[in-house]
């Protein structure tokens, strides 16, 4: 079974590195960005020039790209040569509603379609240990999960088509405001005296132990905000996030204030930082 990845950003390096050293047949790759293809091509993969030959060879096709905008353009291009042999995976964390589209578009080729986004940053990536809510057929997902496990270690199938995606948007609105919450509380330990090291050993005693905190920790105390996972892409998810609650008639007040925070960021400047870089604009306020 040959496969064919498509974005090679970040997140997508990593997971089709994983890709390459674990699956026993030959892998196409595509980015824009020529070094990285090139870097993927060192460790085995076959460059290819565009994401239309990438699916031309490959019998599985995954999509790992920034935006809904994206995913579109890259389904729409490669949606002359899909076949009932195909199946394709799109990675990418964009609306649900799109995917939905996007997923119509695929199956009325014949190819099969599921939505696969991951949670978790770049270490994570690297060591092939991702969270990954899967949207889409059960038999479909049974026959994907042994490609997608050379990326992951923890694989759920979620429901219908898109709904990979609504749990992705609803995990990291969560991770918002539980990071919202760390940078306030945080705030104010420092300004009565206690350091963040400090800090996140006394709330391990309690009930208030989380992973962002404890991951975190050492990045925020050294003000090293070298980029796992950028508030640009966080911003964009919030806003999904928003969009979503939106369409359901959903209220949901602490994500509005996590939206504002980020809002913010961005408009100071920050959107390629790390995500954690935020509690600056906390700090600030």
């Amino acid at each position: 079974m040959k496969i064919g990845f498509i974005g090679l950003g970040i997140m997508g390096e990593s997971m089709c590195e994983n890709i390459v050293k674990k699956h026993d047949d030959t892998v196409y790759v595509f980015d824009f960005v020529e070094e990285k293809v090139k870097k993927l091509e060192a460790v085995g993969a076959v460059g290819c020039s565009s994401s239309k030959e990438v699916a031309e060879h490959a019998d599985v096709i995954i999509s790992m790209v920034p935006k809904s905008e994206h995913s579109k353009s890259v389904y729409g291009e490669i949606l002359p040569v899909l076949n009932c042999e195909k199946t394709c995976i799109d990675m990418s964390t964009i609306d649900p509603s799109v995917s939905v589209e996007i997923s119509q578009m695929v199956k009325a080729t014949g190819a099969q379609f599921i939505d696969a986004p991951v949670v978790k940053s770049k270490p994570a990536a690297i060591a092939g240990t991702l969270g990954i809510y899967v949207g889409g057929e059960e038999a479909v997902y049974e026959a994907m999960r042994p490609i997608l496990l050379y990326m992951g270690e923890h694989v759920i199938r979620m429901g219908e088509n898109g709904k990979g995606l609504v749990m992705k948007i609803c995990h990291n609105a969560l991770v918002s405001q539980i990071q919202n919450g760390v940078n306030e509380t945080v705030t104010l330990a420092a300004a009565n005296g206690i350091d963040i090291r400090t800090f996140a050993e006394a709330i391990s005693y309690g009930g208030g132990q989380n992973f962002y905190l404890d991951s975190k920790k050492e990045p925020i105390a050294k003000e090293d905000y070298t980029t796992a996972f950028s508030i640009e892409n966080e911003y964009k998810d919030v806003n999904i996030c928003m969009n979503l609650a939106k369409e359901c008639r959903v209220s949901m007040p602490g994500e509005e204030n996590a939206l504002r925070v980020y809002q913010k960021a961005m408009d100071a400047g920050l959107g390629k930082e790390d995500f954690c870089a935020t509690i600056k604009v906390v700090r600030e306020q």
